[in-house]
């Protein structure tokens, strides 16, 4: 959720929209007036930002925890369900649920509740524990960063010759090793006359591991009843899972017809 800022003036006389109000209101812990970005405690806000930030990457729960009560008992919950949400995909394994969990904890201490309040600064601290406890990662930004300096060395390097680094998939032409993904859904396929039969038996395998009993069993019995003749040994390849170490790796259509 993004709040409306009013947009004031700092200490310097510029104009600035990012410093809510109530951030600036009432005094340090110690009766000093709050200076420009500083929290209730006497930290800048980008410090206590950047310590959340790292707390969370090293399963610092304690630390987590303090660093996003601080935040949103100053004034600055906005900018700590910002960092939170950005910390779910950057600093975090993908798939774990706490990005849910985030969403969930910001909408009740800004909806239901005043982000500053008791409730409010419980759904902060909830929600910094809930991303120290998970499973912490930077592959999401390192994928991003690799792609994006191997797609610089592709662009400097010259058509007729190969790049001292390529993507993961190379070229993408059938015959070549994702020949699969060239069924009836693309140009490729079609124009190669891949129908259904070709997605059934190929293009919608699974794997590696086994998909469900219940699942494999109305899959066989929705191609067994199609007006498309599968062999059986069509039938057994589609439900098979795709191998671990060679999960592109399809068998000769010839050999599947016998």
């Amino acid at each position: 959720m993004t709040e409306e800022r009013q947009a004031t003036f700092g200490a310097d006389g510029s104009l600035d929209t990012e410093t809510p109000p109530e951030a600036r209101e009432g005094t340090t812990d110690r009766g000093e007036s709050k200076g420009e970005h500083e929290t209730d405690g006497g930290y800048n806000r980008y410090d206590v930002s950047s310590l959340l930030q790292k707390a969370v990457r090293r399963s610092d729960e304690r630390v987590a925890a303090w660093a996003a009560w601080e935040l949103a008992r100053s004034g600055y919950a906005w900018n700590l369900w910002d960092r939170l949400n950005l910390y779910v995909v950057e600093d975090l394994r993908a798939g774990q649920q706490v990005a849910l969990l985030v969403d969930r904890y910001e909408e009740l201490a800004t909806d239901r509740w005043e982000p500053d309040s008791w409730e409010g600064r419980l759904c902060a601290i909830h929600a910094a524990l809930a991303c120290a406890r998970a499973r912490s990662s930077r592959e999401g930004p390192n994928a991003d960063e690799c792609f994006r300096r191997i797609a610089d060395v592709r662009a400097e390097t010259a058509p007729e010759e190969d790049p001292a680094v390529d993507f993961p998939v190379g070229d993408l032409e059938s015959g070549g090793e994702f020949d699969v993904i060239f069924d009836q859904h693309t140009g490729e396929g079609s124009r190669l006359g891949r129908g259904t039969r070709f997605f059934k038996t190929r293009g919608a395998r699974v794997g590696p591991e086994e998909d469900g009993t219940e699942s494999r069993r109305w899959q066989r019995l929705a191609m067994a009843l199609s007006e498309i003749d599968y062999t059986e040994a069509e039938l057994d390849h589609a439900l098979s899972p795709v191998s671990d170490e060679e999960p592109w790796t399809e068998p000769d259509e010839d050999d599947l017809r016998e």
